[in-house]
């Protein structure tokens, strides 16, 4: 007897996503869709602005951060915009223009010794007192909690007068905003690193990992650690723009960069507030909407990362159009159905629905 069998055809492989999808930005763009994309978008645009101003600050400013004069001749006082000085001069004689472009590269050296630090120390003892526990992980977690009781602006006025007497250097003032913010900031990715620790090493793959012998670096560097940093990108935004708050707000106070030393948008604030009172307004308009462009684009992105990160709030739009045009149905007792479950087309011919709602056929 021979047996015959139907050919059942294999599932084709999945398809293997691109490098380039793969990348965290692209893949979060192209997760986004409608409102959620647009302010990703705006987002990004805006912080790719800051972050190409920084990084050719020599070549779009058209004087130094502290240049007075060009061709033996000075620049002057409070000029108001011109074709040679576009966003006007300030009291001390500085192109406002150079001086907005210039402060960007001090905000994001003062962002990424900030951001380095604070992972670094941040995540290294997260995962240890998430992993290994013990009296240590308690006095951690207590200490963290202390932390918080310290306002961050105070605590880098305290580094500033510390690290250089209060007349910060580009260094100093880079510094004493970096070191504040990492200090009130680490007990945040602390935080989190350890609670996705503590869950994760109760996954069934880690135990997998301990029964076969696999040494505690290993486990936490191979396994614990890819796994537990999956949301660093949502508190880095937080922590860039309370950076440049800060080393703003260290400026406007007479704590921060000389004009000497680097560009600082808070320095420039400071240095005009008298001059808003004598109807002089582009002295401060300009390094203030650099601050709000700025921490305005960082924040856009944060939120967007959030919204993705959430998978109700990412697949909720998606869902609704990939079901396409859903019939308007009442599941109110007695109230009339205007399709059933499969639409207009879904009816037999000449069925209709009784007053509870229920089908009829003819």
């Amino acid at each position: 007897m021979t047996a015959t069998s139907s050919a059942v055809p294999a599932p084709a492989p999945a398809r293997k996503r691109r490098l380039v999808d793969r990348l965290p930005v692209v893949h979060q763009l192209r997760q986004s869709v409608g409102l959620q994309r647009g302010m990703l978008i705006a987002g990004l645009v805006m912080l790719g602005i800051f972050i190409l101003s920084a990084i050719f600050a020599p070549l779009l400013a058209p004087y130094g951060f502290a240049q007075r004069s060009a061709d033996g001749e000075s620049f002057g006082s409070q000029r108001p915009p011109s074709a040679e000085h576009w966003f006007g001069t300030t009291v001390g004689g500085y192109d406002v223009l150079s001086r907005v472009i210039w402060g960007s590269q001090t905000a994001i050296l003062t962002i990424i010794v900030a951001v380095l630090l604070s992972i670094f120390i941040g995540v290294a003892l997260g995962l240890y007192a998430g992993y290994f526990g013990g009296w240590l992980d308690r006095v951690l977690v207590v200490v963290s909690d202390a932390i918080y009781a310290f306002p961050s602006l105070l605590l880098a006025i305290v580094m500033a007068i510390v690290i250089s007497g209060g007349q910060s250097s580009l260094w100093g003032g880079v510094l004493a905003a970096a070191i504040s913010i990492t200090v009130i900031y680490i007990p945040q990715y602390f935080r989190v690193i350890r609670a996705e620790t503590v869950r994760i090493k109760a996954e069934a793959y880690v135990e997998s990992a301990k029964v076969l012998g696999a040494s505690n670096g290993r486990i936490v560097f191979k396994h614990v650690f890819r796994n537990a940093t999956r949301t660093l990108p949502l508190i880095i935004t937080l922590n860039s723009s309370e950076a440049i708050l800060t080393l703003s707000a260290l400026g406007f106070l007479g704590f921060g960069i000389e004009p000497t030393a680097a560009a600082e948008w808070g320095y420039d604030l400071s240095k005009a507030q008298s001059d808003v009172l004598s109807g002089i307004w582009w002295t401060a308009l300009y390094p203030g909407l650099a601050i709000v462009f700025t921490v305005l684009g960082i924040t856009l992105v944060g939120e967007s990362l959030n919204d993705l990160a959430d998978p109700r709030l990412r697949g909720r739009r998606r869902v609704a159009q990939a079901a396409g045009q859903v019939a308007e149905t009442s599941v109110v007792p007695g109230g009339t159905l205007v399709a059933g479950p499969g639409g207009v087309d879904g009816l037999e011919p000449g069925a209709t629905f009784d007053e509870h709602g229920i089908g009829v056929k003819p």
